[in-house]
């Protein structure tokens, strides 16, 4: 029984903690009317890697991994630039995008790790598993003509992002292959927020101009900006600390059935709460995507 509660408290705190870092970014880059995405992204990656220094190193969640070469380094450094760039292309699009619809292009990962996998390992699926690509596509182009808020450059910073998360999950099976380099994902985060930070700081300082006093001015007027970020940049690690424990604690196939059903429980929150509007045909667009996925998902399990 205690495991249960405990399993249940775990995937309620994996929900909370995703659904409330997007909704929280959505909220600071659009209605709290904090423009700087890159800055907020690098104070992401800061909460990231400070914590879990003191999650492995004095809290012991697990057990710490050194880097072991140069070349290993090189490698994580790599997926920590396009770790940054899928994070911040995300944020960008919060700018523009309503959740729901971010959310619906968030969800044709599948297609682009497909695609990725494919150019890069020339590793090839069963058809049935590329047919159900079909409706995970289908579905956003619909949803993108039925989108009532629908933005060009919100749309291609939300795809990009969405690529890049596929890319690094490709990448990191190829050069995190061999058994000597294999990190779990905590370590693999303590290691890639600090190359994601050295990114960002020059991107932010350069591209958000005078970014560290606007936001200084902008606490002495409402201090609460300063809550907001920190609140949002502990979320932001609590999401990653939440989803390596549930992946631990459960089986692959829960955590597939619920990370599908998140997508469709952070849309429906996110319409309550931004009221933003909705057609019918955005929605029959977004369900056909997250039909596909699930499909796309069962497909995958069989071929193994």
């Amino acid at each position: 029984m205690s495991d249960k509660v405990f399993t249940v408290g775990l995937i309620t705190a994996w929900y909370s903690s995703n659904i409330g870092v997007l909704l929280l970014n959505k909220f600071l880059l659009s209605n709290y009317g904090f423009k700087y995405p890159i800055f907020l992204t690098l104070c992401h990656m800061l909460a990231c890697s400070l914590l879990s220094y003191v999650a492995i190193s004095w809290i012991k969640v697990v057990p710490m991994q050194s880097i072991k070469s140069r070349v290993q380094f090189l490698k994580i450094s790599s997926l920590g630039f396009i770790f940054c760039l899928s994070v911040v292309g995300g944020n960008i699009s919060l700018r523009y995008l309503a959740v729901s619809f971010n959310q619906a292009v968030g969800a044709t990962t599948p297609f682009f790790t497909a695609v990725f996998a494919y150019l890069m390992t020339l590793k090839k699926e069963a058809w049935l598993t590329y047919v159900t690509l079909i409706p995970v596509v289908t579905g956003v182009v619909i949803a993108s003509g039925g989108e009532p808020s629908f933005h060009v450059f919100g749309f291609i910073m939300c795809v990009g992002a969405t690529a890049a998360r596929a890319l690094k999950s490709v990448l990191q099976g190829i050069l995190l292959s061999s058994e000597g380099e294999k990190l779990n994902s905590m370590n693999l985060l303590m290691y890639m927020g600090p190359v994601a930070v050295a990114f960002l700081l020059p991107a932010a300082l350069y591209m958000e101009e005078d970014v560290v006093g606007i936001t200084i001015a902008l606490a002495r007027d409402d201090v609460s900006i300063v809550w907001y970020l920190v609140f949002n940049s502990a979320l932001a690690y609590f999401v990653n600390l939440t989803n390596f424990l549930v992946t631990k604690h459960t089986s692959a196939l829960t955590l597939q059935v619920l990370g599908n059903a998140k997508g469709a429980v952070a849309v429906v929150v996110s319409i309550l709460i931004f009221r933003n509007p909705v057609s019918v045909t955005g929605m029959l667009g977004y369900s056909l995507t997250v039909t596909g996925v699930i499909l796309y998902s069962e497909a995958k399990k069989r071929s193994r």
